[in-house]
């Protein structure tokens, strides 16, 4: 499936498509086609944060994609959009005026000399994975930080999610580290891998 560019700044349409079944007349005969209304990457509001946290959620209790392991209750979420602003921006992906997926870009490391190296999060809700919700927001992700002037791009993966490392590599985020056994979530250890994009 082709995408078209997204630009960051305001909200953005790409070449993608929720699934909708709509009958289309075909002669004397009824077929049924798929027909899927338009996917936009626009910035977040405080409206969307409850859409937000529950994508998030969803996860923490599922999987390693998160090394949460309780709930993020909606005053946190609250204080994380708070501490985002321009230079850190929080962006969904909307389809029919629901929000199906989110990325951020935070930053990295408190020091001062960090300031232009951030890290990025991509979550899908789990009803759409597979749909390039995923790559419309990497893109949007990568424009705005170029735009806004940073110079690296770090994404911290658990070293079982295929799916995320591919999407990374996609983008040429190159894999620049591999820590053993620092994560501990059900039950087990688990490693992670860092990879980088230089902007």
């Amino acid at each position: 499936m082709s995408e078209l560019p997204i630009r960051a700044g305001k909200a953005s349409i790409a070449d993608l498509r929720c699934d909708r079944m709509k009958k289309k007349k075909t002669g004397s005969k009824r077929s049924t086609k798929m027909v899927s209304p338009p996917v936009g990457i626009r910035p977040a509001a405080q409206a969307d944060l409850t859409a937000i946290n529950q994508i998030y959620n969803y996860f923490v209790t599922r999987s390693t994609c998160t090394y949460q392991e309780k709930s993020e209750p909606m005053t946190g979420r609250q204080q994380w959009f708070a501490h985002h602003g321009h230079q850190h921006p929080v962006v969904v992906a909307e389809c029919n005026g629901k929000v199906v997926g989110w990325g951020s870009l935070s930053a990295y490391h408190p020091r001062a000399a960090y300031r232009r190296t951030v890290e990025n999060s991509i979550y899908v809700h789990h009803n759409h994975h597979h749909r390039g919700i995923g790559t419309a927001l990497m893109k949007d992700l990568i424009a705005r930080a170029r735009a806004i002037g940073h110079h690296a791009i770090i994404a911290v993966i658990d070293s079982e999610q295929e799916p995320s490392v591919a999407l990374h590599d996609r983008f040429r985020f190159r894999k620049v580290g591999h820590f053993r056994q620092i994560g501990f979530k059900f039950g087990r250890w688990l490693d992670v891998i860092y990879m980088e994009l230089l902007l």
